[in-house]
């Protein structure tokens, strides 16, 4: 970084920030003049200062700024019945058909299994696919599932507790019931806890391990019916259909950049998982 200084090297902070769709220069000036801009950390305020895009880091109002224009981050809402591997060697439905429009090659951060639908990461950005993948950053990722039989409130207990797997204790970080329903005569369905019907169980889980919330709720007789992730780190779904993907708002390249760069201060013990056509974990 140069900020501070007068060097015709570099490339002028102002217009740095206009470049990356912050704002405008003349607003850009502004938000420097008020010491809301930040280069490695560092508050710059000086109108003449000038960076290497390629190496320093910006943040404004404390949201990172993307500056690396060859990076894309993408969100898939990956329907059931579609492996997470960009080619699969059985021949299987893959995620080569909705990456076809992006020029780069992405990559899938993390797996769902081929039956779990929701949110998932397509990104070429090998720094941020690692902070996300690896579980000692802690990114938590919140499924909605559908089980068999009405959860009570003392399973919810039990979920948050921990339960013992044959990997390993576990325990959800969060876990609410959200809605139960009673089952018909017709249905013929039980459960071990000896109730009929479905629940909707929320849960919020930041562990990597294989098909991790479908054995939880296995270990606490409500097998999974149906899952879905909602939420991945600070991404929510939202209305986005099953099939579709979209590249990432601003605001959403803004906080996944934020995140990656806070968590690169702690350092993995281990190495994350090969997120591209390697038997990574699936959820």
């Amino acid at each position: 970084m140069t900020g501070g200084s007068e060097s015709t090297e570099g490339v002028r902070l102002q217009k740095v920030l206009a470049n990356a769709g912050v704002a405008s220069r003349r607003v850009a000036e502004n938000l420097i003049v008020e010491g809301r801009v930040r280069v490695n950390g560092q508050v710059v305020t000086e109108l003449g200062s000038r960076i290497d895009p390629e190496k320093d880091l910006v943040d404004v109002d404390g949201t990172a700024v993307q500056l690396d224009q060859s990076k894309r981050y993408v969100m898939l809402n990956k329907p059931t019945g579609v492996v997470s591997s960009m080619k699969d060697d059985r021949g299987r439905p893959d995620l080569r058909r909705f990456t076809k429009e992006w020029p780069e090659r992405l990559y899938n951060v993390g797996r769902l299994d081929a039956e779990t639908s929701g949110l998932l990461v397509l990104t070429n950005d090998g720094e941020l696919a690692h902070v996300l993948a690896h579980p000692s950053f802690g990114v938590t990722k919140v499924y909605i599932a559908k089980v068999e039989g009405r959860v009570t409130p003392q399973t919810i207990q039990r979920l948050t507790r921990g339960v013992e797997l044959e990997d390993g204790p576990i325990a959800a970080d969060k876990a609410r019931l959200l809605s139960t329903s009673r089952g018909s005569a017709t249905e013929g369905r039980s459960t071990s806890s000896g109730t009929g019907g479905e629940s909707l169980v929320e849960l919020t889980l930041h562990s990597g391990r294989n098909r991790i919330v479908r054995r939880m709720m296995a270990e606490v007789g409500h097998p999974v019916v149906e899952l879905v992730r909602r939420q991945f780190g600070p991404l929510h779904l939202g209305t986005l259909p099953a099939g579709r993907a979209r590249e990432l708002t601003k605001v959403e390249r803004g906080a996944l950049l934020t995140l990656s760069r806070q968590a690169t201060s702690s350092t993995p013990e281990e190495p994350a998982p090969d997120t591209r056509d390697g038997d990574t974990p699936a959820d």
